[in-house]
């Protein structure tokens, strides 16, 4: 892999850029299963080599194992040369009743707990615990994560003290991200929000984004970081098959069948059903960066791969006229796979 290959976006009106591909450290955490460390140091290593300079994590992400991993292996590393985001509204906190193992889908040992927490001095706690789980000396972008139940105190308190620290220059950007997009709007539309992490709600299978966040992001002028763009591994290969995931479940048979007509309209086009969900969220002008988890080097090759492979605008062309995607999702702009995120 050529080093240095994959270009950047501007957060709108910040001064923080984005490499379009960017490294999601949820993994590296133990999401699910564990995950050595020496491939995560690895996978940190051929992330940075490919030429992606945005890593996101998160204190929810193996109660602070991913933001410690991610640090180690960014240390030393000219610190201007890449961006980090992390994510505030989980405090961890010493766990009073372990049971040994974490119960929120991270194999690691529960000695912290989470504990939900959007108030001015949370938000400025956790990103202190943060830059100490890291080791480093700031923070680039910080968002809210999963302000669903607290929209209040997350708007009224949390919001305002992130905006505080990015005009003192403290931090260059800031937002929120969830797995809704109703949400986001509201956040872009009432606070002083910069960019949203978007997860799951603009991709093949779930075009609802364009029913809120997308349009407010486009008025405004603010900007989108779109994840969980396999939806949870339905569209993750060539060919999906039964039992795959969709939004973290087994995905009904009607999905299924979705995915795998589109997966036959991408090899029509000379392209594959993964590389086509990396690219699509892209053809939306405010879309600026797909983050995608990456656990080793393997997947870390895979993944730039993906977003470098060719996709044909007349895919989306195709897929809109056989009601495979929604009939608004917008026409991609110049040549390729309109080259937004690249």
């Amino acid at each position: 892999m050529t080093p240095h290959s994959i270009g950047r976006r501007k957060v709108a009106s910040t001064p923080v850029e984005l490499t379009g591909l960017g490294f999601g450290a949820s993994v590296i955490g133990n999401l699910y299963r564990v995950t050595p460390a020496h491939d995560a140091q690895a996978a940190i290593e051929a992330a940075w080599e490919a030429g992606i300079r945005y890593f996101d994590t998160a204190p929810h992400y193996g109660l602070g194992l991913s933001e410690r991993r991610l640090g180690a292996a960014l240390a030393g590393r000219p610190r201007d040369a890449y961006v980090v985001s992390s994510k505030v509204g989980r405090l961890l906190v010493p766990n009073e009743h372990p049971r040994g193992t974490d119960t929120e889908g991270f194999v690691v040992r529960d000695d912290l707990r989470r504990q939900w927490d959007f108030s001015r001095d949370g938000v400025l706690r956790s990103i202190e615990d943060t830059l100490e789980r890291t080791g480093l000396d700031r923070l680039d972008v910080v968002y809210l994560h999963d302000p669903d139940d607290q929209w209040r105190q997350a708007a009224e308190e949390a919001m305002p003290a992130l905006a505080e620290l990015r005009d003192q220059g403290v931090i260059g950007a800031i937002g929120a991200g969830m797995n809704q997009s109703a949400m986001l709007a509201r956040f872009l539309r009432e606070t002083a929000a910069d960019v949203v992490m978007l997860a799951g709600r603009y991709t093949l299978l779930d075009q609802s984004a364009l029913d809120d966040v997308l349009p407010a992001a486009e008025e405004l002028g603010k900007s989108v970081v779109a994840v969980g763009v396999f939806n949870s591994g339905l569209l993750s290969r060539d060919h999906p098959t039964e039992g795959m995931k969709y939004d973290y479940q087994e995905a009904p048979p009607e999905l299924l069948d979705r995915a795998r007509a589109i997966a036959d309209v991408c090899a029509a086009h000379g392209t594959t059903l993964p590389a086509a969900a990396i690219a699509f969220p892209c053809t939306h002008r405010s879309i600026i960066n797909v983050t995608v988890g990456m656990r080793n080097p393997q997947q870390v090759v895979r993944n730039v791969e993906l977003h470098r492979r060719y996709v044909p605008d007349g895919l989306w062309d195709d897929l809109r006229a056989r009601g495979l995607i929604r009939p608004d999702v917008p026409a991609a702009h110049g040549p390729g796979r309109s080259a937004r995120c690249l």
